[in-house]
């Protein structure tokens, strides 16, 4: 990783190598600004206070090395990343003003996508998840996670039924409780239809009235300008003499027949002539048929302007038109029926529902069963664990109950509530020591038992998790002596088929690292892109020695690092 402006860090890159890398330094080095880089590389969320002061923005710059079949791989092929020799690049840059923008193999990409390919790359173990692994939902969701699909499949088919069954007993709530409202709207719907009923209405009549009104409204002047423009074209019948335009046409056409011969300009204007002679006697037809046609009927006209009225009264209350009248009935039967017909859905819902409970609880006492199966190899690898970690008398156990609840649904022979994710509640009990009554992990361990025993969940855990690469900030804190030993001889193994990256404070836990990074500020306070560097020789021994004694120089804190150094190497 390159990171530029995050936190205390100017300029840095980050090396990370195959196996088990410890990244140490002294306390506000900037040692978590690695795994906060981490976490923005996955999609983590963005906050402005996380870039460097006078900085514009913070940028923080990856390379994965993933299998061209594995599941990040094809999805960021899907999103339009391409994977460079092999490795993903991902960017991911933090404005001052809080706004993140996110780049996946050369593309830019929501930062929820970066999220997605997490859950296949990076597992991300920390002080934070501790804290949420001692709340039972954390607990449950783990174990489910541990039990892979004996309780996906029951759970998925859970979810889908609980879904439903919220569904339909909403509904049933709906048409139970709100009788009284739905009759009313039955009512309203019922006397409006009968309303439109008795009107009769035809689609697109309203229009149509309004032109027959308007013409039988002005019938004496619409046939006055009839007869006046048809006399104008064919000439006035009491007025022998006049002259009209079909004669005058008439008249410019003759003058040029006769002398077309000469001029096949004028032929051919002659032609046109004869043309509009023949439509001047054609428009004047219809302006004759017209006035003949035209209905002056008073009554015609009163009950044109009944009918309207009488629609007017409809689109007053049901649409801005007939059309949207007629529209509003179509829907309004539709829902009348379905209002009609609430007794009989009523009792459709209710025995609906009464089957989703059943099949509520059949898929409950599953998860109950196969949570209860995975609980005890769970709680069998945990304590296996802690044996390795200086615990050989601690036993782990996960208690799976069930709360009473008249309403709920029937696991194990009684009542019980329920919600999305099953019957079942969990948590981790422990019993340190011989005689000790288990308790929860949140009560019944020291601050150094509870590291522990959250390393020991996490990494069983872990074992269950297909990712390549683990991050573990500080879960050892807490921890020292000869359990740190077995911490970082835990994680060395553990780094055998996967890669591990731990921020430690621990020499102990660092002796055991394949590869040491050393976080350092320069004088001025900032870690620049040397202040991130692989700690080889004597250097690493230098920085055993601080961690151990807090002195780099001292002979006898430098020779417990070399034998810290020597142990680990023959354990690896």
């Amino acid at each position: 990783m390159r990171i530029r402006s995050l936190g205390v860090i100017d300029d840095a890159v980050v090396e990370l190598s195959p196996g088990f890398t410890a990244v140490t330094g002294e306390t506000g080095a900037g040692k978590t600004m690695v795994v906060t880089s981490l976490g923005l590389l996955l999609g983590g969320r963005a906050d402005a206070a996380l870039v460097r002061i006078g900085a514009k923005s913070a940028v923080v710059e990856g390379r994965i090395r993933v299998p061209a079949d594995a599941a990040a791989a094809v999805r960021a092929e899907e999103a339009g990343a391409e994977l460079d020799d092999g490795a993903l690049l991902i960017s991911r840059t933090v404005s001052a003003e809080g706004r993140s923008r996110a780049h996946l193999g050369g593309r830019s990409v929501p930062v929820g996508l970066l999220g997605e390919l997490a859950e296949d790359l990076v597992a991300v173990h920390g002080q934070t998840d501790q804290q949420g692994l001692l709340k039972p939902a954390r607990q449950r969701q783990a174990l489910d996670r541990y039990a892979g699909d004996a309780v996906a499949v029951p759970l998925a088919k859970y979810v889908a039924a609980y879904k439903r069954f919220r569904a339909v007993s909403q509904e049933l709530d709906e048409i139970t409780t709100r009788a009284r409202e739905r009759a009313q709207e039955a009512d309203l719907l019922r006397f409006g239809l009968e309303e439109i009923a008795a009107v009769e209405p035809r689609a697109g009549e309203d229009v149509e009235l309004a032109a027959e009104a308007e013409r039988l409204g002005h019938a004496e002047a619409l046939a006055s300008a009839a007869t006046t423009a048809h006399g104008a074209l064919a000439g006035n019948p009491e007025d022998p003499e006049g002259v009209d335009a079909g004669l005058l046409v008439g008249g410019a056409q003759r003058a040029l027949d006769a002398v077309r011969s000469h001029d096949p300009a004028l032929a051919g204007l002659a032609e046109r002539l004869g043309e509009i002679g023949i439509l001047l006697s054609d428009v004047a037809g219809e302006l004759a048929g017209y006035a003949d046609d035209l209905d002056a009927d008073p009554l015609r006209l009163a009950a044109v302007e009944e009918r309207r009225a009488a629609l007017t009264q409809l689109t007053r209350k049901y649409g801005e038109s007939i059309d949207a009248v007629l529209a509003w009935a179509e829907n309004s039967a539709a829902r009348l029926t379905e209002l009609d017909s609430d007794d009989d859905r009523i009792g459709e819902l209710t025995a609906e529902r009464e089957a989703l409970r059943g099949e509520l609880a059949g898929l409950a006492q599953a998860l109950t069963d196969a949570r209860g199966e995975a609980a005890e190899r769970f709680a069998a690898a945990v304590t296996a664990e802690l044996a390795s970690l200086a615990m050989p008398h601690a036993r782990v156990t996960i208690a799976i109950g069930q709360t009473d609840d008249p309403d709920g649904i029937e696991v194990g022979g009684r009542p019980v509530a329920y919600t999305s994710s099953g019957a079942d509640e969990v948590e981790l009990l422990l019993a340190p020591h011989p005689g000790a009554p288990p308790r929860p992990i949140a009560k019944g361990a020291s601050g150094g038992e509870l590291s522990r025993v959250m390393l020991a969940v996490e990494v069983v855990f872990a074992g269950s998790d297909p990712v390549p690469t683990y991050l573990f900030d500080e879960v050892d804190a807490g921890v020292g002596g000869k359990a740190a030993v077995e911490v970082g001889r835990r994680l060395a193994r553990l780094a055998r088929s996967a890669q591990v990256v731990v921020v430690t404070h621990l020499p102990q836990v660092a002796a055991f690292a394949d590869r040491q990074l050393l976080v350092e500020k320069t004088n001025d306070g900032s870690v620049t892109r040397s202040g991130v560097k692989v700690l080889e020789g004597e250097d690493r021994i230098r920085e055993l020695s601080r961690m151990l004694a807090g002195q780099e120089d001292s002979e006898t804190a430098r020779a417990h690092a070399e034998e810290l150094l020597a142990a680990a190497r023959v354990e690896g």
